[in-house]
């Protein structure tokens, strides 16, 4: 069974680049059709999905998110690691990585429907990291 792990600082300071990694067991991050993902939960807000990666290495951001955002992928230790650059406060949330399975498809029905599926809470997930940005 895959196990999904985050790891990263749980303080940034404002204006930094928050960069949390998500470590893998149990499955490959490569395995066909499944896209890794970083979704967030900000105090006393939904889910909001951030991006992801595929198993082929292409990449899809939020447009929110999109001009701050990077996720990369070492696939030789099986993790991915998200990116986020000038980060405020409001970027202060829980930090979820997640694996859910889709077909391929265009970027644009791939992005709905990642969205979809994580919204439902679908797929495997980490407990989720705590990064709070504060001076």
């Amino acid at each position: 069974q895959v196990q999904l792990q985050e790891s990263g600082p749980g303080l940034v300071k404002p204006s930094q680049t928050l960069s949390l990694t998500c470590t893998v067991s149990g499955g490959s991050i490569t395995m066909l059709n499944s896209y890794w993902n970083w979704i967030r939960q900000a105090p006393g807000k939904g889910l909001e999905w951030m991006g992801a990666i595929s198993y082929s290495g292409s990449t899809y951001y939020s447009p929110s998110l999109k001009s701050r955002t990077s996720i990369s992928r070492d696939t030789s230790k099986n993790r991915f690691t998200l990116q986020l650059t000038s980060v405020t406060p409001e970027d202060t949330a829980v930090y979820y990585c997640a694996r859910v399975f889709a077909a391929d498809r265009t970027e644009t029905t791939t992005i709905a429907t990642l969205k979809s599926l994580l919204g439902r809470r679908q797929g495997s997930w980490g407990q989720g990291t705590q990064v709070t940005v504060s001076p």
